[in-house]
């Protein structure tokens, strides 16, 4: 019996034993290369110039799109006629705002862009006693996503539609007044953040 339990108590110390090296062996270190697959790939945030030249004809604009977590230019071709569009800010602004609306072409959303602007929404003048470069929208800039609004302060801010200083003059259908949104550094860089306010211009005399 004490021959048997030994060879018994042997048998499963020399069990141990391998399995101890067996699991040694599986955290030892190789220099054998591994291949993990490619890295992350880096949203490029850029449309190549082709691309935009490829777009149908109409007048050079640029919109502010999402891309990553902030806000990019983007070129493109506006329908409107020149004519119409560089002497009526309101003609430019419903341009821009349509641009802001349509989904990114297939090359804009392979390079990581998208809008945060939805409709139905239309923009239009502003009313009598308004300070002077008002637009109204259709909707309460207030109740659009920090996005949106950041979308377009900063798009209708750096065209002729805006009020100067990188800055537009925006309001909503209800009888609040308007408001002076600039679009600045730190809002392109954080879109989701409230888009800060400047003074008023002078208000309109009609």
């Amino acid at each position: 019996m004490s021959r048997r339990r030994t060879v018994r108590t042997g048998m499963v110390a020399a069990a141990v034993v391998v399995a101890a090296l067996a699991s040694g062996c599986g955290i030892r270190t190789t220099s054998v290369p591994v291949d993990a697959g490619p890295g992350p790939s880096r949203v490029p945030c850029s449309v190549t110039g082709d691309e935009v030249a490829a777009q149908s004809t109409g007048v050079p604009v640029r919109v502010y799109l999402m891309c990553g977590s902030q806000l990019e230019a983007v070129d493109r071709r506006s329908p409107v006629p020149q004519e119409k569009a560089s002497g009526n800010p309101v003609t430019t602004a419903s341009a821009l705002l349509a641009q802001l609306l349509s989904e990114p072409s297939e090359s804009e959303r392979e390079a990581g862009f998208s809008t945060a602007v939805k409709g139905p929404l239309v923009v239009s003048g502003g009313r009598p006693g308004d300070p002077v470069d008002t637009l109204r929208l259709s909707r309460q800039p207030e109740d659009l996503t920090p996005t949106a609004l950041a979308q377009i302060v900063c798009t209708f801010a750096h065209s002729s539609a805006g009020a100067g200083e990188e800055s537009v003059v925006l309001g909503g259908p209800g009888r609040y007044d308007p408001r002076r949104y600039a679009c600045t550094t730190e809002l392109r860089e954080r879109p989701e953040s409230a888009a800060p306010t400047l003074g008023l211009p002078t208000p309109s005399a009609s």
